[in-house]
């Protein structure tokens, strides 16, 4: 169909409101959902029951009303074809139940249009900033930092698909307390390699920095910097294997080389909303909402963590950015409010902010959960993990849940080759229908094919969860949480596996042959887009 369903409907209904008297009561807009239980149809809107208290009727009694009037409005609007039926069910909802018409035509779409059927402009633009991982380089990446960064390639990746100017950057903190002790502890390492008894920071990557300078005769007290270094690279590296690249890498140090922490404070001076006591600076943060003010300069002269966050996010303002997301770990959730209420003290919407906490992940080998210990150097890392089971699986399995979730890894899962492997699963069922396609005995376009054919209600089924592509992209965004992609890519890959188990494609009828050709060619651009949005590879042989 040329136009989205719902923009058909949405006239419709209010067309039917105003016959009926009733839209004086409509206070806010329609809203047509998706159905939890595929048994109501594909779309329903519980708008009668919001006009009940308004109009003081029974909702069953308004839902019949409306019910009559919209069926005659489609006719009028030549809109009856693509609607089987519309029933009134429960308390009052009125659904809505598609006629085969409608499904062949929208299949028909996305065989002529492909991905561009799925990828209406809804950023129209507007340029989005996402700022994720941002670990200290002080130690390899863990896999908490592994789930952060493929939620935020994902979500970039999807925002860009739907219109938005998305860049991604690593926020370095290449400075302060963290980086002293990472060179102090590389220094002490040196020592117990040269034969002193020392008590050190542990972990292995210590250790291979220490005996690295020691080979190369550098000194800690020349190259302080030397192992942060060291770790950045390795950083990059591991990053750049998972699939996840970014646009910019801000350095906490570039801020305070560049007098921008001073003068945004200044800012906030001039505004108002700082103030001294106790020989310390205070940020009015209990102005725009936080429970407790907030210290920026500490009574010996130092900067608190909180300055340098603000004056990053008036820098990342004034590059022209609209929508400011943060990917952020468990242990950062009591700083939100604080920022929320820093962007407001610069001039800013607090709904140009968003913080994302992404929920840690426990890895289990052979059912058993591995033990993390970060000082130890004893915890899992992205690289563990990416040696064990690829960036494929990886990907796949740490997107497998809420952001807001935790997350539990099986690595003996994830290497499976069999359907119990989710990745496995979907990438499977892209290979099996590449393979159908390349047997095709015509040669005949699928857009050319005679849809109509399609009846059965596998092909039916399948041809509706196509049909749910682009609602399931608009709820990734409206979320800000890619997990329901995964979910959705598993469903599809199990609708079109029962379809293929229960009717020949290849073999029968010719037209009836180049109907279903065609079913699984749409289904292969809605599995190519989802995966290659996943950075997920996509295998035409498995």
């Amino acid at each position: 169909m040329k136009k989205n369903i719902q923009d058909l409907l949405i006239p419709v209904i209010k067309k039917s409101l105003e016959n009926l008297g009733l839209a004086e009561g409509l206070t806010s807009e329609i809203i047509l959902d998706f159905p939890t239980d595929a048994h109501f149809g594909e779309l329903s809107t519980s708008l009668p029951l919001k006009l009940a208290k308004a109009f003081k009727k029974s909702p069953v009694k308004i839902a019949k009303e409306l019910t009559d009037i919209i069926k005659s409005e489609l006719e009028k609007n030549n809109l009856a074809k693509y609607i089987r039926e519309i029933k009134v069910e429960g308390a009052g909802f009125i659904n809505f139940y598609f006629s085969n018409v409608f499904f062949h035509e929208y299949l028909q779409g996305v065989l002529i249009n492909k991905e561009k059927s799925f990828q209406p402009n809804l950023g129209a633009g507007k340029r989005v900033l996402i700022e994720f991982v941002s670990a200290n380089p002080t130690g390899p990446l863990s896999v908490a930092h592994a789930r952060q960064a493929v939620v935020g390639d994902v979500l970039a990746n999807i925002l860009s698909f739907l219109g938005f100017i998305v860049e991604k950057e690593y926020y370095l903190n290449d400075e302060g307390n963290q980086i002293n002790i990472l060179a102090a502890s590389t220094g002490l390492r040196m020592r117990e390699l040269q034969g002193e008894a020392i008590n050190y920071y542990q972990g292995d990557y210590i250790k291979d920095i220490a005996a690295g300078m020691l080979k190369r005769g550098i000194k800690i007290e020349d190259s302080p910097d030397y192992p942060a270094d060291y770790i950045l690279k390795i950083i990059r590296q591991e990053l750049d294997d998972f699939g996840v690249k970014f646009d910019t890498w801000f350095s906490q140090k570039s801020l305070g080389a560049s007098n921008r922490i001073k003068k945004t404070l200044d800012l906030l001076k001039q505004k108002g909303f700082l103030y001294e006591e106790d020989s310390a600076l205070w940020f009015k943060s209990t102005q725009f909402g936080d429970d407790k003010d907030r210290v920026v300069i500490k009574s010996d002269g130092s900067y608190t963590y909180l300055a340098p966050d603000i004056a990053y996010h008036e820098d990342k303002y004034k590059r022209g950015f609209d929508w400011l997301i943060n990917l952020w770990g468990p242990d950062h959730h009591g700083y939100i409010n604080r920022l929320k209420a820093s962007v407001q003290a610069l001039g800013k919407d607090a709904k140009s902010l968003s913080i994302i906490i992404v929920q840690l992940a426990t890895i289990f080998r052979s059912g058993v959960p591995v033990q993390m210990s970060t000082r130890r150097g004893q915890y899992i890392t992205l690289r563990e993990v990416l040696n064990e089971v690829g960036p494929d699986a990886a990907r796949f399995f740490f997107v497998m849940r809420r952001t807001a979730s935790h997350l539990d890894f099986d690595l003996e899962v994830a290497k499976k080759q069999t359907s119990e492997n989710p990745v496995y699963y979907v990438q499977y069922a892209y290979a099996r229908i590449c393979s159908i396609l390349r047997n095709n005995p015509s040669g005949a376009k699928p857009v050319d094919a005679d849809l109509a054919l399609l009846k059965e209600k596998e092909e039916i089924e399948l041809i509706k969860k196509l049909w749910q592509f682009p609602h399931i992209l608009h709820m990734c965004l409206v979320t800000e949480d890619p997990y329901m992609l995964t979910v959705y890519l598993q469903e599809a890959a199990e609708y079109y596996h029962k379809f293929y188990d229960l009717h020949r494609v290849l073999g029968e009828d010719e037209k009836l042959t180049q109907a279903r050709l065609a079913l699984c060619e749409a289904t292969r651009i809605v599995i190519a887009v989802g995966l290659e949005l996943l950075g997920i590879a996509r295998p035409e042989k498995m």
